[in-house]
């Protein structure tokens, strides 16, 4: 999962970041309102942990902004402001979760993966797509009933593809997610992963909407 961290602490943003990898979760990390703006485009992130008191500006800003625009990412407020009016304004402005400095960095993940489970539409860890399920928390999928040997990268594509399962994900929106904004994503190399997932899960599972992207069969 993407995550765009925004943090202008140098200690706690690059603690943050290490922490995030450990987790397996995909972080930018910037410290400016600005270079915020500019990342939500570019990076597409999956999720935002926003700081509030940001030297350029109020982090409540970014949050306006996107719910201004209809977009739904969503985002857990991190800041050392932890009075109900504070909290307040910023789940009425849309934040989906509020977390107050200092906090626990176990306590901040789980409210990540929590945030992520319920944007998904999922109650649980373990997601349930007819015989297949996948299981987040473990990184392991089970066809019906039987385990299914993935790569890392194929994991990361098939849970990209079940966040939007019945729906066209376009094939740019993939190798973000499974490569991010770095080298090696290709189309080529997504055609490679999504071909050697059919043969894993079934040519019938994963099905191609030509110029616009591939689909996870409900």
């Amino acid at each position: 999962m993407k995550v765009l961290l925004v943090e202008d602490d140098l200690q706690l943003g690059t603690a943050l970041n290490r922490a995030f990898a450990l987790a397996r979760l995909e972080s930018v990390w910037v410290r400016r309102l600005r270079e915020a703006r500019e990342s939500v485009r570019a990076f597409r992130p999956a999720l935002i942990v926003l700081d509030l008191g940001l030297p350029d500006g109020d982090g409540l800003s970014l949050l306006e902004s996107l719910r201004g625009s209809q977009d739904s990412v969503p985002v857990l407020i991190m800041t050392a402001y932890g009075g109900l009016d504070d909290r307040l304004r910023g789940l009425n402005g849309g934040a989906d979760d509020y977390i107050v400095k200092p906090f626990e960095v176990p306590e901040l993940i789980a409210r990540i993966h929590a945030i992520a489970r319920r944007a998904a539409g999922q109650a649980s860890t373990c997601w349930t797509i007819g015989s297949l399920v996948i299981n987040v928390a473990e990184q392991s999928v089970t066809l019906d009933q039987e385990r299914i040997d993935l790569s890392p990268t194929e994991f990361k594509l098939l849970l990209a593809l079940a966040r939007h399962r019945g729906r066209t994900t376009s094939r740019e929106e993939l190798m973000q997610c499974v490569w991010g904004m770095g080298d090696g994503g290709s189309p080529a190399a997504l055609d490679f992963q999504v071909h050697s997932l059919r043969r894993k899960l079934g040519s019938q599972r994963i099905s191609t909407r030509r110029g616009l992207g591939y689909r996870l069969e409900q």
